[in-house]
């Protein structure tokens, strides 16, 4: 279950993230290509247009946490788009490692235990409905 010291953790770690969106998706991605080199083909056309979009996904997220009922549905759609991308369950474990590393090397000394915790658990939040949103969306095709 998340906490609101959680949620306010996630919110805080991340707004030292945020003026550096750029170079931190740059990290992220480049470290998700070097855990899995396999990945790297479902990202077609401009990184910098996907990078991006994964700092708009992550802050959207990130803001919404406080009203999970609105944005579950959002990340529901999210995951049924990615099911139609070619993403198993299994990436979503890659990404999460990509993303708790990239927040490790943005935050330094403030990539707390506590931190570190609250992102695990809002990253297993929104995957686990990301996964079971794909998963109806693939059984119902």
């Amino acid at each position: 279950m998340l906490t609101l010291t959680q949620v306010e953790l996630v919110q805080s770690s991340f707004a030292i993230i945020a003026p550096i969106a750029d170079d931190a998706a740059a990290l992220f991605y480049r470290r998700l290509f070097e855990i899995d080199p396999s990945l790297e083909p479902m990202f077609k056309g401009e990184m910098a247009e996907q990078r991006r979009k994964l700092m708009q996904m992550l802050t959207a997220a990130v803001k919404g946490l406080p009203r999970l009922d609105r944005l579950v549905p959002v990340v529901e759609d999210l995951g049924r788009r990615h099911a139609g991308y070619g993403v198993a369950d299994e990436h979503y474990d890659t990404v999460g490692a990509a993303l708790l590393w990239t927040l490790e090397k943005g935050l330094g000394t403030a990539f707390t235990p506590e931190v570190k915790e609250a992102w695990v658990t809002v990253y297993v939040l929104l995957a686990t409905t990301m996964k079971n949103a794909a998963a109806k969306e693939l059984s119902a095709a």
